[in-house]
């Protein structure tokens, strides 16, 4: 059964161009404590959610928000909905087609060619005002209107951006 649930891992992770990576928890507190900057925002979509760990840590501080996991990775998928509770939903789908015209706000923690092709994506999709917020990689080609730094040993850059 452990060897089964590697190789799917391994194929997922494969096919995907990367692992699934939780973020750190100093990380996921700057993710959740910027939240608070955008009440308006009651449809958070985490894109490639893996483990599940951001959109739980969502869910402990905004119980009222709508949080939706968007994974293709089948063992990660399957453990995030394990501990999903509350208003936590996961969907088991490429993240490239996704349909995101009622996300308030995406989270990515992805890697650069993920983040250039959902470019356009968010281009075409987001409503005016919506907000991206990306993890580590910036977004080609936008503008950020903030960009944090988190007090973990990378340092890693949180990149908030607005749909105009």
């Amino acid at each position: 059964m452990a060897s089964v649930i590697m190789i799917s891992i391994i194929y997922a992770s494969i096919r995907n161009g990367i692992s699934p990576m939780p973020a750190s928890a100093p990380v996921r507190r700057v993710v959740v404590q910027e939240l608070s900057r955008y009440p308006e925002a009651q449809t958070i979509v985490d894109a490639g959610s893996g483990w599940g760990t951001l959109c739980q840590a969502i869910y402990a501080r905004y119980r009222e928000k709508r949080i939706i996991g968007i994974e293709n990775s089948l063992i990660p998928l399957l453990v995030a909905r394990l501990l999903a509770r509350g208003r936590i939903f996961y969907v088991r789908k490429s993240l490239y087609v996704y349909d995101y015209k009622e996300a308030d706000l995406v989270i990515c923690y992805l890697y650069p060619g993920a983040m250039r092709r959902l470019n356009e994506i968010f281009r075409d999709q987001l409503a005016f005002g919506s907000r991206v917020m990306s993890i580590c990689f910036a977004m080609p080609g936008w503008e950020a209107e903030r960009v944090l730094t988190c007090s973990d040993m990378y340092r890693t850059k949180i990149y908030i951006y607005r749909k105009n």
